[in-house]
């Protein structure tokens, strides 16, 4: 699954400029690690957002879908569509969201 370089910016953008904060090619997209542990990543259509279980609900409630893959949900992690993901501020409150999550998990490797 091929990914948007336009998107992958607008996801760096937002997530600025963190120690700790790295990239990796998953899943046939692009996602971006805090200390190895997950934050959000780039999809064909849009982002996904790691914004743990506690803040799921309130991930959902903002305007964000429950994350599916492999027809599936992934508790704790929420996705946006293309239209979703042009919502500026939504994107901020689930990368703050998703940040924190990471920021709570032990560091890996």
């Amino acid at each position: 699954m091929a990914y948007s370089e336009a998107t992958a910016d607008i996801m760096r953008s937002d997530i600025g400029v963190e120690p700790g904060i790295a990239e990796k090619k998953m899943f046939g997209g692009l996602a971006f690690m805090l200390h190895g542990n997950m934050v959000c990543g780039v999809t064909k259509d849009g982002g996904m957002y790691r914004v743990g279980k506690a803040a799921e609900a309130e991930a959902l409630a903002l305007g964000a879908g429950p994350m599916t893959f492999t027809g599936r949900k992934m508790g704790g992690m929420v996705e946006l569509d293309a239209g979703g993901f042009e919502d500026e501020a939504l994107r901020q409150k689930l990368t703050e969201l998703s940040l924190a999550n990471a920021a709570s998990l032990p560091p890996k490797g």
